[in-house]
């Protein structure tokens, strides 16, 4: 494993495809972090391996020729998709280098059209930023996936994917947020959030749920699923609250008001971010030695971060409707404070190792987090 000081800052996104399930994690190194073979070996290790399954690494590689061979086979090749520079491709030794590591089980994507040079390197797709789109020639003579980053909004993910990209990632999944519904809708989801805040009894969550068809619904499936392995059925809300108990129960609503199918039938990308903030968040503040309260409060802050995009709402009215700790409105309305910090490093692609230290933790501790929170909204994601 790496010392702590010379420990990599990764970044990572989620790369979905074209029915918005999560399929690859994108990875983001910070330009003073570990490169090539050493970036590698850090994902390797089973426990990032156990916390991205089933999600494979998108991992860039800006000179092919820095991992060998050797190197590369003690890693999971099945596991990882190497992005390559086409302008790379133009050398001879490197397109040999390529092909090599697509024999031992790399998929390799390029960074642009590689044209004749793809074949030769053993180059399955391409990777597409910003504008325009790649040539249908070298789109339909690749076997594919290819990926459309930094895809900003629903019109753009529309022209990629008919084009005939299919994975995707960029802000048009946190754009693409559910309706926000009838104000009856958005006021009794503002009600809930409010009691689930104030820890309010169960009989008044109870009756609110009973308003609110489809977060019963996914209530009632989410702990009938195989994640929890409970024996007997669960039929109603009070047997739900007895098998959770009421801090798992409280943490579950708030990430299910994120489960609401959208218009077009296609599950809300905001679930699964939410999730991973919210975890993330708590093995953050766990870190820096926060108490199991402290630590509630900052699953919280996670968890709400995303509402104003959920309900198209500001963020200041949201909290203005709810009974909120100061710490948690001070992040949310700021990102001040305590939690405000811990927050702003988690909306990070790319962390700041500066921003990191200031929070009085290692890099080291820093993917811990990572780990945790990517681990949590993997399992999410395939639960709700």
């Amino acid at each position: 494993m790496f010392q702590s000081d010379l420990f990599p800052v990764l970044g990572l996104e989620a790369v979905a495809d074209t029915r918005y399930q999560w399929t690859a994690l994108a990875v983001h190194p910070h330009p003073a972090s570990a490169q090539g073979a050493a970036l590698l070996a850090l994902l390797s290790q089973p426990d990032a391996q156990a916390a991205f399954a089933p999600l494979d690494c998108i991992v860039p590689l800006a000179d092919p020729l820095s991992i060998d061979a050797a190197q590369a086979a003690l890693l999971p090749a099945a596991r990882f998709v190497l992005q390559v520079p086409a302008a790379a491709l133009q050398d001879a030794a490197a397109r040999k280098h390529c092909a090599v590591l697509a024999e031992q089980g790399f998929r390799l994507l390029a960074e642009g059209e590689a044209g004749v040079h793809a074949p030769q390197a053993g180059i399955r797709g391409i990777a597409h930023g910003g504008k325009g789109l790649p040539s249908a020639l070298s789109l339909l003579s690749l076997p594919g996936p290819h990926w459309a980053h930094d895809v900003d909004d629903t019109a753009r993910f529309a022209a990629c994917r008919d084009a005939g990209m299919g994975w995707f990632s960029g802000p048009y999944s946190r754009r693409r947020a559910a309706e926000a519904g009838d104000g009856t809708s958005r006021k009794r989801l503002l009600s809930l959030l409010g009691l689930l805040a104030q820890d309010a009894d169960s009989r008044e969550l109870e009756m609110l749920l009973k308003q609110d068809p489809a977060l019963s619904y996914h209530l009632l499936k989410l702990v009938n699923s195989a994640a929890f392995g409970f024996t007997n059925p669960i039929h109603n809300f009070g047997q739900a609250i007895n098998v959770l108990g009421r801090r798992q129960l409280q943490r579950w609503l708030q990430l299910l008001l994120y489960a609401r199918p959208q218009q077009d039938g296609m599950p809300n990308l905001l679930l699964p971010e939410a999730a991973r903030r919210a975890a993330q968040m708590e093995a953050l503040c766990k870190a820096q030695g926060g108490d199991r309260d402290r630590q509630d409060l900052a699953f919280v802050v996670g968890v709400f971060a995303l509402l104003d995009e959920l309900l198209a709402m500001p963020m200041s009215e949201i909290v203005a409707a709810l009974t909120l700790d100061l710490d948690v409105v001070g992040a949310l309305l700021d990102r001040a404070g305590p939690f405000g910090a811990m927050l702003a490093l988690a909306e990070q692609q790319v962390p700041d190792p500066a921003a990191i230290a200031a929070l009085g933790l290692t890099p080291g501790q820093f993917w811990e987090s990572q780990l945790q929170g990517w681990r949590w909204a993997i399992q999410v994601s395939r639960t709700i």
